[in-house]
This record gives C-alpha cells, sequence and structure tokens, in this order.
C-alpha cells in the first residue's frame, strides 16, 4: 500500500508504537521507503523528526533505531500527563470553540451509551478521541503537540487494562465537559486530575522484545508524587 509522503512520519510512528517495529531494532531508509512506498528523502525526515519526539536515537555503526526507554523515562511520562492534562483542560475551559465543544459532547452521549450497554471493545479507541479532542481544545499549539506526543509514547510504552467500571469513567468525562463548557477552568482541573490519577492503577509496562500481550509483573514505580503499578525492569 502506497501511502502520501507527507504521511510517512505518522506511519513510522504508528508502527513503532504498535510494536511493528521493535524497541532497538534498525531503521534503514532504503527498507522503510519500501515498505511505505515513497522516497528515501521523505522516510530521512521522518526519521530526524522521531528523533525529536524520542522515538527514534541515533548509534554509531548502526544509524537510526527504534529508542529503548528506561522505567523511569516511562514512569516520567505517566507524571507528566498527570501535570498537563489538567492544565489543558483549564485552558480548553477558556478557549474551547462550540465546534470542540458539540464532538465533546456527542463522545460523552455515545460512551455512556456504549457503557451501559456493556460495549467494552469501542471505550478505549472513545477514550482516545475524547482526550485528543480535549487537548486540541486547549487553544495551545504547544501544548497539544505535547499532550499527544505524550499519549502516543504512553500507548507505546504501557498496556492499559480494561475499565472496570466505565459507567463511571464516562461520567468523570462528562463532569470534565460540563465544567468546559461553563468556562471553569479551577473545576476543569480538578476533575481531569482526578480522572487522570484514577487511571493510572490501569498501566503496566510493556516487556520489551515480547509480544505485544506479555507485560510486567506488578509492581510499583514511584515519581515524585505518585504509585503506578508495574514492575522492575532494568534501566
Amino acid at each position: 500500500m502506497r501511502i502520501p509522503a507527507h504521511s510517512v512520519c505518522t506511519a513510522i510512528r504508528d508502527d513503532i508504537v504498535a510494536g511493528v517495529h521493535e524497541r532497538g531494532s534498525r531503521l534503514t531508509e532504503e527498507l522503510l521507503a519500501r515498505r511505505y512506498g515513497v522516497s528515501r528523502v521523505p522516510v530521512r525526515e521522518a526519521l530526524r523528526t522521531l528523533e525529536a519526539e524520542g522515538f527514534v536515537v541515533t548509534r554509531r555503526h548502526a544509524g537510526a533505531c527504534v529508542a529503548e526507554p528506561t522505567e523511569q523515562e516511562a514512569a516520567d511520562l505517566l507524571e507528566m500527563r498527570l501535570l498537563l492534562e489538567p492544565l489543558g483542560a483549564a485552558r480548553a475551559a477558556q478557549r474551547r470553540t462550540e465546534a470542540h465543544l458539540k464532538v465533546l459532547r456527542g463522545l460523552v452521549r455515545l460512551g455512556q451509551e456504549r457503557a451501559r450497554r456493556g460495549y467494552g471493545d469501542d471505550l478505549r479507541s472513545l477514550g482516545g478521541w475524547f482526550h485528543e479532542t480535549l487537548a486540541q481544545a486547549c487553544g495551545s499549539a504547544a501544548l497539544t503537540s505535547t499532550l499527544t506526543q505524550l499519549r502516543h509514547k504512553i500507548a507505546w510504552m504501557y498496556a492499559v487494562e480494561p475499565l472496570p467500571a466505565p459507567a463511571e469513567t464516562w461520567a468523570e468525562h462528562g463532569a470534565i465537559v460540563d465544567a468546559v463548557a461553563r468556562g471553569d477552568g479551577e473545576r476543569a482541573r480538578q476533575v481531569t486530575a482526578v480522572h487522570a490519577e484514577r487511571s493510572l492503577a490501569l498501566h503496566r509496562l510493556r516487556i520489551p522484545g515480547q509480544n505485544r500481550g506479555a507485560v510486567a509483573r506488578p509492581g510499583v514505580v514511584r515519581t515524585s508524587q505518585h504509585a503506578v503499578n508495574t514492575s522492575g525492569l532494568r534501566n
């Protein structure tokens, strides 16, 4: 399948997150160009972008390789999310458009309906769309980009268990949207902080080099403020 050159970076990133390109594996321009149906020029540009984002590293004598984040780097991402998602929600309460609000409300209605009917398979993607839209509503290109990269990296490094109480989760989404709609930045920040905190226990650090279903045995990785269930992988 051939894809437009401007999509090469997204395609490689998505494949890294999905585990198609394993951590530590080489990324040769020739093979990537063949895989994505483009010339080597956009592949080279994409690799530079992905290196800046932290998905790729350049090694002496090996060239571009998929990065191998440490356990601490993975824990840092969750702490950054705890700090930045509430900020994004607070900004969205002040800067959102009616179009953002319409999409957010629609996603909440759909998510609550799916949760009531037990359609768990749909909820993860709906939750992703909800948080992407909330990030876009913050009115800051830099913050939106940072939140988007955080979500990509967390999806790469962590497996997320199914929601134990999906109706409660979508009630929290509804409360976030209500605060954003009222322009109540402080309430939006508080509800989002609680929501982000509760989601941490569902994250399990992926085991590098094993299949995507393999995750670390439950343990504890501590950030400066929070404990996250993962296991002790080597740094």
